[in-house]
């Protein structure tokens, strides 16, 4: 597989959880300034939104609140609140929306909606609405699947979008809808690519039900960029906090996303599954891969039939190629559901790891039949594709994960790597681009950018960009090697052994027995460099260790006779020819004093 795969301010206490007229039809609204000093109203704010949620079919809100709740002190029994009195209007509605619930709970969302027609109450108006939009959504998604496939590109379209939007908007320019109806509104105008619409309606139900976390979320999927995120106005509530923890992740800032989860755990959250699957999940983005297998494994532990995220886990068993650890996984998630999405992508992985990839593409496809709007599917899906050498496929595959989330850097660099094997370099410069700008401090970004400009010629950029790839912490030990070979392609010898000799430093000094297939390129380039400056001992050090390689064995072996003919002859090293700064000490002969040679000045700069 190629590739991977995937907040603070103290506010005022509030002794009161509402204050609004006790209605049924009147949603509950925080007050303006909430902190986490009194938790005990927090679980009441989170049972209560709970049990709002799910009263109106937005199942995955009201799981969330719900395990939010779990994860905070019981309350004792004095402390729980009693159901919401029940008004006139739902009272006068309560048949229709009982019926109609019980039919949307088995998916029937047309009959639903056809006994909710006329119904007045809040909430038996939002499931006649939410009823028909999910009645659109399920054609589309099955016309989408049954007629064009997982990869074909179709006109198909929620036929009750535009209808659904004229209505809610009436509803809300009279205000009349309440913090759920805002939320509708606001899908709907997402779904129509109305954006911007989308997030001002967003902000404004996060500010009517600021304990909506649906709202939050989809206001998230809208946010590209952290300035985006500084000119929205925000209820000042605790939700908030977690909203930022969630973006900072999305948008790969990832060190302010762990403070801000770390700070939710002090306050008391130490217990919620949702924050530890959150910061696994941070830590899988920034790839320490160590701390991330652990989290997800402490995490299994407690909760042993959790599926969300597993995917994630997935990818990094895969990573670290441990077959038996995914093969396992896999097989444990079938048990515990086969038709999630999650399920689908793990035992892709796991197909993939044994290079089944027509196994592995299946099984992407699967869960895109169960979810066309997941995001790893297709990502993973691109990858599959690339290792079969479809580019076509792969190319259409990254196109849709990057309609799904334009924020997804795998999608671009993938789109680059594919444009990159078809020799178009000016497509994959493009590409690579994205990925780098939604990822500045990944050093394979910067490399795969280097690597463009070399081939279109512009060595000036391919040297920043490889730098740059060093200073930021090159994953993969590559950028030097490419420096020094580009120098050396430019007849600076100079820089070329000097980056070759911090590779070599690098190499020696992170403890880690792997196997640098340029390691012999370097000692072999040092040998001769030395050679060619008259400094004997370096010359013969290096010359010592490319005889440890197959590829350099015999050149070291005649260097090393050279060295001992001259000096035999009586040639005596030079004092005068400057070389770069000294070898490893376990590697050098002697620490012959020589001049340290300036970095390149580049660090600062960003292609």
């Amino acid at each position: 597989m190629i590739g991977w795969g995937g907040r603070d301010r103290k506010m005022a206490a509030s002794s009161s959880i509402v204050s609004v007229t006790p209605t049924a039809s009147s949603v509950p609204v925080l007050p303006s300034s909430c902190d986490f000093s009194n938790l005990r109203e927090i679980k009441k704010q989170l049972l209560l939104i709970a049990g709002l949620t799910r009263e109106r079919g937005l199942l995955h809100s009201s799981k969330w609140s719900a395990e939010l709740a779990f994860s905070l002190p019981a309350l004792p029994l004095s402390e729980l609140q009693p159901p919401p009195p029940i008004t006139e209007e739902d009272a006068q509605d309560m048949d229709a929306y009982t019926l109609a619930k019980a039919y949307f709970d088995v998916k029937e969302y047309d009959r639903a909606a056809h006994f909710l027609h006329g119904c007045n109450s809040k909430k038996a108006y939002f499931l006649y609405m939410y009823s028909r939009y999910l009645s659109g959504e399920k054609k589309k998604d099955d016309e989408t699947v049954d007629s064009l496939g997982p990869l074909e590109k179709g006109q198909v379209k929620n036929e009750a979008l535009r209808e659904l939007r004229v209505e809610l908007s009436k509803k809300h320019q009279a205000r009349e809808l309440d913090g759920f109806g805002l939320y509708l509104y606001g899908v709907v105008l997402r779904k129509l690519d109305l954006v911007k619409e989308a997030i001002d309606v967003f902000v404004e139900a996060t500010h009517v039900l600021p304990l909506h976390w649906g709202a939050w979320l989809e206001l998230c999927n809208l946010i590209t960029d952290k300035e985006m995120l500084k000119f929205l106005s925000l209820p000042d509530t605790w939700m908030k906090e977690f909203f930022l923890a969630h973006i900072y992740t999305e948008l790969q800032l990832i060190e302010e996303a762990l403070q801000k989860y770390q700070n939710l755990i002090d306050v008391g959250f130490s217990k919620s599954s949702y924050i530890v699957s959150q910061i696994a999940v941070a830590y899988h983005n920034i790839r320490d891969i160590d701390k991330a297998l652990s989290i997800f494994n402490e995490l299994r532990k407690q909760d042993p039939y959790r599926i969300e995220n597993m995917d994630t886990f997935s990818n990094l068993l895969y990573v670290r190629s441990m077959k038996s650890e995914l093969s396992y996984l896999a097989h444990n998630l079938c048990e515990i559901d086969k038709y999630r999405v999650e399920t689908c992508c793990v035992i892709g992985n796991y197909y993939s790891l044994r290079s089944q990839h027509e196994k592995a593409a299946l099984y992407f496809q699967r869960a895109l039949k169960l979810n066309p709007r997941y995001l790893g599917a297709w990502t993973l899906m691109g990858h599959e594709y690339m290792e079969m050498k479809n580019t076509s496929a792969a190319i259409q595959a990254y196109r849709h994960a990057i309609e799904v989330n334009k924020r997804d850097y795998r999608a671009w660099y993938g789109l680059g790597q594919t444009y990159e094997i078809l020799k178009m370099p000016f497509y994959c410069l493009y590409y690579y681009r994205r990925a780098h700008q939604l990822r500045p401090n990944d050093s394979r970004m910067l490399v795969a950018l280097g690597e463009c400009y070399e081939k279109l010629n512009q060595l000036v950029e391919a040297k920043k960009c490889y730098w740059r790839a060093y200073a930021v912490g090159d994953v993969e030990k590559m950028a030097l090697v490419k420096l020094a070979k580009l120098h050396e392609q430019l007849t600076e010898s100079e820089q070329a052994a000097q980056c070759y000799i911090k590779y070599i430093q690098d190499i020696y000094s992170c403890g880690e027995i792997v196997e640098h297939l340029e390691e012999s390129t370097a000692f072999r380039y040092l040998a001769q460099y030395y050679f060619k400056c008259k400094l004997w001992d370096e010359a013969s050090a290096c010359a010592q260790k490319c005889c440890a390689f197959n590829d350099t064995r015999e050149e070291g072996k005649a260097l090393l006779r050279q060295i001992l003919q001259l000096r035999n002859q009586g040639e005596t090293p030079s004092t005068e020819i400057p070389a770069p700064f000294f070898l490893p000490a376990s590697l050098s002969a002697n620490n012959t004093p020589t001049r340290r040679v300036s970095p390149l000045n580049l660090s600062s700069v960003t292609p």
